[in-house]
């Protein structure tokens, strides 16, 4: 299996990318990874090479550029040039900690839509109390999304559950106001009745206050919503450990306290970090596209390239196909 990994995206890019990279070939036996990058600066970090390919390129897409611009001006940089060797047949899948809107609008124009897949969706996996973890999708690919949309995202997300996860006829929730039937705008009112008849676990409406108790494995919204949860449960859990972590060096009987309490509340910040289940898969293409966060670190690279190995040999993007096709033929008879 080969994937190919843009070295140039994020904040600690290329050296946490790199190191990432050596971690993921030294775990994985059958894994080849291409660096994507400028091979000068990409070598200053690269001290093994085994089953590891440099692509060389100097031009990068930057967070400030504007995505569709930069994906089409900028067609030899780094992230373009991971997502062209996927689409050339000469890598599975392609991770990038850079651009989250360029990398979007690489995966539409350079690795393409799976056929029936109306928009693809972004979708991470947050964590719960109980560390199992559930699928948040949509997170921004989509900021208008129709009923058909969130159907489909159903589906994916529960062939990704199901296949990569590990989860057993996985709960679909549909995030709303209330869990009542009959709650929400029209956009949820249409999505529950479309949910109901999918082939899907559905569980009906979920709450946003619910999502870490583990109240679904699979959570369906826009875009524009997603995000904004995704965006209050990152500064949430961020804010609260800044607290703690404020009280506990108050006084020198908290300093105390946090000395014994450290080994605990290190695993606890452990288990509330997203980015240990890799990172925000954009579903519906027709191979793997993984956004890893932007300030990734070596261990969130490495996550990130698991989950992607996982979802080729899983063969997530054929399965998603087959079944937007069999649900497509069954809707039309």
């Amino acid at each position: 299996m080969k994937l190919a990994l843009d070295a140039m995206g994020g904040d600690h890019a290329p050296k946490e990318i790199v190191l990432g990279a050596m971690k993921a070939v030294q775990a994985f036996d059958d894994l080849h990874i291409c660096l994507v990058g400028d091979e000068a600066k990409i070598k200053e970090h690269l001290t093994t090479h085994e089953r590891i390919s440099i692509l060389h390129t100097e031009e990068v897409i930057l967070g400030t550029d504007e995505p569709v611009k930069a994906v089409r001006r900028k067609k030899d940089s780094s992230m373009v040039l991971a997502a062209k060797l996927v689409a050339d047949g000469e890598a599975d899948g392609c991770i990038s900690a850079g651009n989250t809107g360029a990398l979007m609008a690489t995966g539409l124009f350079v690795v393409g839509r799976i056929e029936g897949i109306e928009r693809p969706a972004l979708a991470p996996t947050l964590p719960t109390i109980g560390g199992e973890g559930f699928l948040l999708l949509d997170v921004g690919a989509n900021v208008d999304a129709k009923p058909e949309h969130l159907l489909q995202n159903a589906i994916m997300g529960s062939i990704y559950a199901e296949n990569v996860r590990g989860v057993k006829n996985p709960r679909v929730g549909l995030l709303n106001i209330g869990t009542e039937e009959k709650k929400g705008n029209e956009l949820s009112k249409l999505a529950f009745d479309l949910l109901k008849e999918a082939p899907v676990n559905f569980i009906g409406n979920v709450e946003a206050r619910d999502l870490l108790d583990g109240v679904a494995d699979v959570v369906v919204t826009d875009g524009f919503t997603g995000n904004m949860v995704l965006k209050t449960i990152e500064g949430t859990a961020l804010s609260v450990f800044k607290m703690l972590k404020t009280t506990l060096y108050s006084s020198l009987k908290t300093k105390l306290a946090a000395a014994v309490l450290k080994p605990d509340l290190m695993q606890l910040k452990a288990k509330m970090d997203y980015s240990e289940y890799g990172g925000a898969g954009l579903f519906g293409l027709k191979a793997p596209v993984i956004k890893a966060h932007g300030s990734s670190d070596a261990n969130s690279v490495y996550n990130a390239i698991r989950q992607t190995r996982d979802m080729v040999e899983k063969k997530v993007a054929p399965t998603i196909k087959d079944a937007i096709l069999k649900y497509t033929e069954a809707r039309e008879e």
